[in-house]
């Protein structure tokens, strides 16, 4: 693969991750609720998962998922109620008594918030399938340019999550006393908005 193929690549994932998605709101509201080192577990279990779909497009799995209409909406909408009903219980629990003292939520949990985000998310899954392929040279042995592909994604996103997560666990540590069912309730906000973006980007594609 050569140096402009790359650099391209590089420029195409950063315009993608220039917004934030669902993903980027959830760490924002895990690292706000549990501090940046625990919210690297959140990270975690979206890198993970984008691992896995990687590998999927590697192996010609992810194009047939996408085509297989039924389980993809299937998927789509778990992922959109899963993400809603975690925004309701931390809107409902900011400001109760018990919340102030209450105990962080475990790091399975955080990275299992993370992995089915991001594994529900159909940008990803068809983005993987769909954009590989256009930076890799035929002519070339498939799997070092793959494996150079994937890695430069998961850094550029485990970057980009670090900064959300870094960026939410500093404000959160400064706004703490009668500020923080606040900053709960914007958590929860979070994870409801990156349910709609799910929900949106799954009718968008079904229309398509």
């Amino acid at each position: 693969m050569s140096f402009d193929i790359w650099t391209t690549y590089v420029v195409t994932v950063l315009l993608m991750m220039a917004t934030p998605g669902p993903s980027q709101l959830l760490m924002l509201s895990n690292s706000a609720a549990n501090g940046l080192r625990r919210g690297m577990f959140t990270a975690a279990g979206d890198l993970t998962a984008n691992s896995l779909q990687m590998l999927a497009a590697g192996l010609g799995l992810a194009a047939l998922i996408a085509t297989s209409g039924t389980a993809l909406t299937i998927i789509k909408w778990l992922g959109v109620a899963y993400l809603v009903f975690l925004g309701f219980r931390q809107i409902l629990k900011a400001g109760a008594p018990s919340s102030r003292n209450a105990v962080w939520t475990s790091r399975n949990a955080l990275w299992m918030q993370g992995f089915i985000t991001s594994a529900t998310n159909p940008k990803a899954v068809v983005f993987f399938a769909a954009l590989f392929p256009l930076f890799i040279d035929g002519a070339l042995p498939f799997w070092p340019q793959f494996a150079t592909l994937s890695a430069t994604y998961l850094v550029i996103d485990g970057i980009f999550l670090i900064a959300y997560g870094g960026c939410a666990s500093w404000l959160a540590r400064r706004l703490q006393g009668t500020a923080k069912p606040w900053l709960d309730r914007i958590g929860g906000s979070f994870l409801i908005l990156a349910a709609v973006l799910l929900g949106l980007k799954s009718l968008r594609t079904a229309s398509q």
